[in-house]
């Protein structure tokens, strides 16, 4: 049997689990557990310990038809105004909540589009986050851009704040994938982009890609491949095209007959992967790529690489504190997403109240199985002895699942009294392993699948 074959056998196309940002997963989060928990853990974080703040701005001037992110559409700056006006109230909220002189290790602007912002926004925004937060010495600040909706002012903007490290959104060059996405972006605007970004001394560069996009090929992906290249990004995240048109409505105006299938879908992932390495990239977890020399392949060398809702990171704050609709802050003691529709949670910030919807305490349990989950995805081994340490013995609650995992990935796998280890072969079954450590799996929930 071919190794293609043996994968498909074991679920690698049928099956549909989470990407494992956090543990337990979204779906699980409940509403009976969201605003006190999130009063309660503010007002317990430790003033002494830098946390990470994360912003959301839903806002886009177009709705790229493959998205599944929380967003709106807007051809008018007035609604993104009020919201930072909104996100300055929820800060202020959290200001009188949390300890006295709590520092950000971390920031990051997601969405959605943060460069909708004008330079007059961004620099507001940033004074109202860095009033209540103050930057440590050796912050970093990163931010999602969108190649075709930014300028050297917005750029000048955000490096005058402190920006140290920028995404770029790319997902695919060819014309007619683009075209079927509802995405134009010519090569020529994002090579601009990158020049601006470098030439303000942004000095770290992401590049977003996503395989498994209607009408891709090889050979068209080989030519967005050379084209990212050509960008010289320090790292390269590749993630498959997550097709759920029952969550994103959006995404029904994809042509599910233009998509690639399974095997093709899992060659293209293949290929750009082979062309990275080739290229000098470290194959960083499931779906990312950084040069030798970036933190965060350094961090996966020296196995402190960790996983959070950006994917991949070098994050160490044990708090993120999300703010802006839909948003989820992970605490020491569980998670709490913001009201994820725009008008519930301004109602929310405006009633004097924290945005916080729906959450999940975290039990001990569940700490020792997030660590197992984050362990697999960023490691492709579960460290025994390690959380023998931490947790004594309450990890012996793995050892049925860590059987059941031995038991149905064969030699894909080792495990013996030390670790669970995921062999190269079997890394593309990363996802489907780590879901045996699940103890929250929500029977109704409908993941992407495990390709």
């Amino acid at each position: 049997m071919k190794q293609i074959d043996r994968l498909a056998a074991l679920g690698l196309f049928d099956s549909r689990v989470p990407r494992y940002t956090s543990y337990p997963t979204a779906p699980v989060f409940k509403p009976e557990t969201g605003e006190a928990l999130q009063q309660r853990q503010l007002a317990d974080l430790d003033p002494s310990v830098p946390v990470s703040v994360y912003i959301h701005i839903p806002f886009c001037e177009r709705l790229c038809w493959f998205c599944a992110c929380r967003t709106q559409g807007t051809q008018s700056l007035s609604p993104v105004e009020a919201y930072i006006g909104t996100l300055e109230q929820e800060l202020a909220h959290v200001s009188r909540i949390i300890p006295q002189g709590l520092r950000m290790g971390r920031l990051h602007w997601g969405g959605g589009t943060p460069t909708i912002l004008p330079p007059d926004l961004i620099h507001r925004l940033a004074k109202a986050i860095k009033t209540v937060f103050t930057p440590t010495d050796d912050w970093e600040f990163s931010v999602e851009i969108d190649p075709t909706l930014v300028d050297r002012d917005k750029i000048s903007a955000l490096a005058a704040e402190g920006m140290s490290r920028a995404s770029i959104g790319i997902q695919d060059f060819d014309p007619l994938v683009q075209d079927a996405i509802g995405r134009s972006q010519p090569y020529d605007v994002t090579k601009t982009c990158v020049e601006d970004l470098r030439a303000a001394g942004i000095t770290s560069l992401n590049a977003d890609l996503v395989y498994g996009l209607p009408h891709q090929t090889q050979a068209r992906m080989q030519d967005t491949l050379e084209k990212v290249l050509s960008l010289s990004p320090d790292r390269i995240a590749l993630f498959g095209y997550a097709h759920v048109p029952w969550m994103a409505k959006r995404q029904q105006l994809i042509d599910e007959a233009t998509l690639p299938g399974d095997r093709d879908r899992h060659a293209l992932a293949g290929q750009a992967a082979e062309a990275f390495e080739a290229a000098g990239f470290s194959a960083i977890g499931i779906d990312h790529f950084a040069r030798p020399d970036d933190s965060l392949a350094i961090a996966a060398h020296s196995a402190h690489l960790r996983r959070n809702f950006q994917g991949y990171t070098v994050d160490t704050c044990p708090a993120l504190i999300g703010f802006g609709a839909s948003s989820i802050s992970r605490f020491p003691g569980g998670y709490v997403q913001n009201a994820p529709a725009t008008p519930a949670y301004v109602k929310r910030v405006e009633e004097g109240r924290l945005a916080g919807a729906r959450g999940h305490e975290m039990t001990q349990e569940d700490l020792l199985r997030a660590r197992a989950i984050e362990m697999i995805m960023c490691d492709f081994r579960v460290d025994r002895k390690e959380l023998s340490l931490t947790f004594g013995n309450l990890s012996e609650v793995l050892e049925p699942d860590l059987l059941k995992a031995a038991a149905r990935f064969g030699d894909l796998v080792t495990l013996n009294n030390e670790v669970l280890e995921i062999h190269p072969d079997g890394r593309p079954l990363t996802r489907l392993i780590a879901s045996v450590l699940d103890a929250h799996m929500p029977a109704e929930a409908r993941f992407s699948r495990a390709s």
